[in-house]
């Protein structure tokens, strides 16, 4: 079992809901593409890229939650993290770049969408446009993993993690959230044994996971 902390942070009033359809068959293919029952493919990358360019410019305004609290309380209680480059995947418009940067120094902000990438070009100094089921980074490079409200590609995340390296999964929407994944779910799909700590903040949830071996 994962350590569950306490509850700090309180959920606020005013959740934006998703659409209840809609976000049930996104939560599906999220689970069933971490667990291997379904497959990456360069259609399914074109259109996601495609609907993120579209939603670019009203990102922030519109579609942004605009809140950071399971981030903040990850990096707060989350335990220590070691030094080194983080990869922030679905990087998006950078609203949370400079919080990673200010717990990490150096933020790789790595998104499928040309259009968000544009958009984060006062937040994230350093942008690339990759795919993240093939991380443009070598093997065991990367001290962290930050991944908000993201697809999980299991096998690539622990590529590119070093040995000592965390996962953090961030949920901002907790498990009302399109892509929400457990813990649990997490762990069971990334190769090797791994622990995590975890709690629910503000809206969300936030998970940082460790290889054990």
């Amino acid at each position: 079992m994962s350590p569950l902390l306490p509850r700090i942070v309180p959920s606020p009033e005013g959740k934006p809901l998703p659409q209840d359809d809609t976000a049930a068959a996104f939560r599906t293919f999220a689970r069933d593409l971490a667990a291997g029952r379904r497959s990456w493919t360069t259609e399914t990358a074109g259109f996601l890229s495609g609907l993120f360019d579209q939603l670019a410019g009203s990102w922030d305004s519109d579609l942004a939650t605009g809140r950071d609290d399971p981030l903040h309380d990850a990096l707060t209680r989350g335990g220590c993290f070691p030094l080194g480059t983080c990869l922030e995947l679905g990087s998006g418009t950078g609203l949370f770049t400079p919080t990673l940067e200010a717990a990490f120094g150096t933020v790789i902000s790595i998104d499928l969408s040309e259009l968000m990438l544009r958009h984060a070009a006062g937040r994230s100094p350093l942008r690339v446009r990759a795919d993240a089921s093939a991380l443009p980074s070598a093997d065991a490079s990367v001290s962290v993993v930050a991944a908000i409200d993201m697809l999980l590609f299991p096998q690539e995340l622990a590529r590119v993690l070093a040995p000592d390296g965390v996962l953090l999964w961030i949920n901002q929407l907790g498990q009302d959230g399109p892509l929400y994944l457990s813990s649990e779910e997490v762990a069971a799909a990334l190769p090797g044994q791994w622990t995590s700590v975890e709690a629910a903040a503000g809206w969300g949830s936030w998970a940082a996971l460790r290889r054990i071996r």
